[in-house]
């Protein structure tokens, strides 16, 4: 998960009852695996003395900065957002290095061309009662 991030800013207020996402996702990337998969990235963590809600701030290594509320949304789930966008930028970054453009645009023609499907091959066989 860390590989596709440069800076992780975790805050919360430790008497909030609401900070089990943000310790869960705190465990996960101090995690010896995460921290091998990129060792660069930040992980901060501000402890808040005020009522605000929980939150998780993250950077990806493109420099977008997208801010979870840790309240409502589980640490597993601000994982999964994470590697699909992760996913999203390793494609872009290879489609890039091969000299094509990005976003892939597929013209409307296309698009509308029927599916044939896929041939299937029907073995016979029997089922016999023992």
């Amino acid at each position: 998960m860390l590989k596709f991030l440069s800076k992780v800013k975790i805050q919360f207020n430790a008497l909030d009852p609401r900070t089990a996402s943000c310790m869960e996702f705190l465990a996960q990337c101090n995690a010896p695996k995460a921290k091998e998969s990129n060792p660069r990235c930040q992980v901060q963590v501000k402890r808040r003395t005020d009522d605000q809600p929980p939150q998780i701030t993250v950077t990806f290594v493109n420099g977008v900065e997208q801010t979870y509320d840790a309240t409502s949304t589980p640490a597993q789930d601000i994982r999964k957002m994470i590697l699909e966008k992760g996913q999203y930028l390793e494609t872009e970054q290879m489609f890039r290095e091969a000299g094509e453009k990005w976003p892939v645009i597929v013209p409307d023609d296309e698009l509308q061309q029927p599916f044939l499907g896929i041939k299937v091959l029907a073995f016979p066989f029997s089922i016999s009662a023992m």
